[in-house]
């Protein structure tokens, strides 16, 4: 009887270990970590996380290196060709064309540069800056100006544009799937 027990323990063990690995494996699928190696150079010269990174990717493009919005956003972290030129001029970046935001080395790299500027910007504080990564950062500043927002992780359902609050929303949670699913990046 006990031999019986002990093996259908052992056995519930071995099946617990296999589908929790398996769940890691499978969801890496779900949130693939393509583009690594520009992506953790490009993070770690602006002194940002590059899983952080990969969560902006993953919600703005799902790692589509052709990714175009409505809008007119382009490439992996979709950026806007006007943000392009402005971030190309403060980088010196001479041969910058709207057509580059396509290639995933010069979005990563223009990118994360904004992104970084945003959080130097909005005084190190990672939910203004992913707002205004995605509303602008004039209204951004409005709205923490105004009072209307105070940029705190609580606050979020104070943030007017339902787009931007869900966005926010959505990277947070990314980033921490991609944090538990590539803990030594």
């Amino acid at each position: 009887m006990k031999l019986h027990r002990l093996f259908y323990l052992g056995l519930f063990l071995l099946l617990l270990y296999l589908f929790v690995a398996r769940a890691n494996y499978l969801a890496r699928f779900v949130y693939p970590f393509h583009y690594r190696e520009i992506i953790t150079a490009e993070a770690q010269k602006n002194d940002l996380e590059p899983l952080l990174v990969a969560a902006v990717v993953w919600v703005e493009s799902s790692f589509n290196k052709e990714a175009q919005s409505s809008k007119g956003a382009r490439g992996l972290m979709q950026i806007m060709p006007e943000t392009g030129l402005w971030v190309a001029e403060q980088i010196g970046m001479d041969d910058y064309t709207e057509e580059k935001l396509y290639d995933p080395q010069v979005n990563i790299l223009i990118g994360t540069w904004y992104l970084r500027y945003l959080i130097r910007q909005f005084d190190d504080n990672q939910y203004a800056a992913l707002a205004a990564y995605n509303g602008g950062r004039g209204r951004v500043s409005n709205w923490l100006r105004s009072g209307l927002w105070d940029g705190s992780r609580e606050g979020l359902e104070n943030i007017p544009f339902p787009e931007t609050r869900l966005f926010v929303r959505k990277v947070e949670q990314a980033y921490s799937r991609y944090r538990q699913l590539y803990p030594t990046e």
